[in-house]
């Protein structure tokens, strides 16, 4: 009799679920993006956004919440309901960075979320203003080991992807090359451009109208192999083997929604990122088109979490 139950109950379970995803979605759906509108991943999300509403047959509301270096955003979707009507869209790597780099974090980046799907990525470029006296990776590397202290990099902050692949470059490159903060990456391109600091390391999608024009020298792109998007741009790793630092992207829901409606996120999110028009769209912006299952974005995220942790330690950021 108990074993009857049990199946009873398991089929119950079974239903119970296999309907949530028939009726999934039955209202809008919320995507929160952690920083500002007009920022790469808002750009991003409004690259797929429609079309995914359109598949799913639910519009998907873009909610920007932007503040304490991402965090804000993800901890209000961790403490969402895990119904599948809260989505987050994250930059991977600053998710993990916080890990280590805040001493105290109101969710788990691990345990509070329940992966979605990769969506995108894009490398970083190391760029130069034209009067500088180097005009390639080994050529920074020269100058700045026979002129120690006198070469700087612009980032967009502190503790940021950006910052850690500066520190990362400096530990393979045997250099120590300075490091400069902005509050954001429009104003170090700023003084880049006006020559007011050498270099900078700066999201592709940001960097490449600069350097299309000539305003900007493009020194290395970050990514492991030479980009599509700038075939023309060495990789960084030509010259320092397996050096690679990108921004991935990824979408992740709060921990215990349905796997059925994961499932199809999942599904109708790798349908639309890969749509030719919608891929088109998407790399015309800077960002190459990356997708997974639910059990590979969990994998790298982990992943993501142990590289950054001992660059973090290393570089002595803090955010408090």
């Amino acid at each position: 009799m108990r074993k009857l139950f049990l199946a009873l109950s398991l089929i119950s379970i079974f239903l119970t679920l296999n309907a949530q995803a028939q009726s999934y979605p039955s209202q809008p759906i919320k995507l929160v993006i952690p920083f500002a509108a007009g920022g790469p991943s808002d750009v991003l999300a409004r690259g797929f956004a429609p079309k995914l509403g359109e598949n799913l047959g639910q519009p998907i509301i873009i909610e920007n919440k932007p503040g304490a270096g991402a965090n804000l955003a993800a901890e209000y979707v961790a403490n969402s309901k895990p119904d599948g009507y809260t989505l987050f869209l994250m930059m991977v790597g600053t998710q993990a960075i916080n890990e280590t780099l805040y001493k105290k974090l109101n969710y788990n980046l691990v345990k509070d979320f329940s992966p979605v799907s990769l969506v995108a990525s894009s490398s970083l470029l190391f760029v130069a203003n034209p009067s500088a006296p180097f005009k390639t990776i080994p050529e920074l590397i020269a100058y700045a080991k026979a002129n120690p202290n006198k070469v700087s990099f612009a980032s967009s902050g502190a503790g940021t992807p950006l910052h850690l692949g500066g520190e990362l470059f400096n530990t393979q490159a045997g250099t120590d090359i300075l490091h400069v903060p902005y509050k954001g990456a429009a104003p170090a391109l700023t003084d880049v451009l006006g020559g007011q600091i050498e270099t900078a390391l700066v999201g592709t999608p940001a960097a490449l109208p600069y350097v299309r024009t000539g305003k900007l020298i493009p020194l290395g792109i970050t990514s492991l192999k030479r980009s599509p998007n700038a075939p023309d741009i060495p990789a960084i790793s030509e010259f320092l083997p397996k050096f690679e630092v990108e921004l991935v992207y990824a979408i992740v829901a709060p921990a215990n929604t349905p796997k059925a409606v994961i499932d199809k996120l999942n599904s109708q999110l790798n349908t639309v990122l890969n749509n030719p028009e919608i891929k088109s769209q998407i790399n015309g912006k800077g960002f190459d088109i990356v997708t997974s299952t639910p059990n590979q974005l969990g994998d790298y995220i982990k992943s993501e979490v142990a590289k950054w942790g001992p660059i973090v330690k290393q570089s002595g950021a803090t955010a408090e």
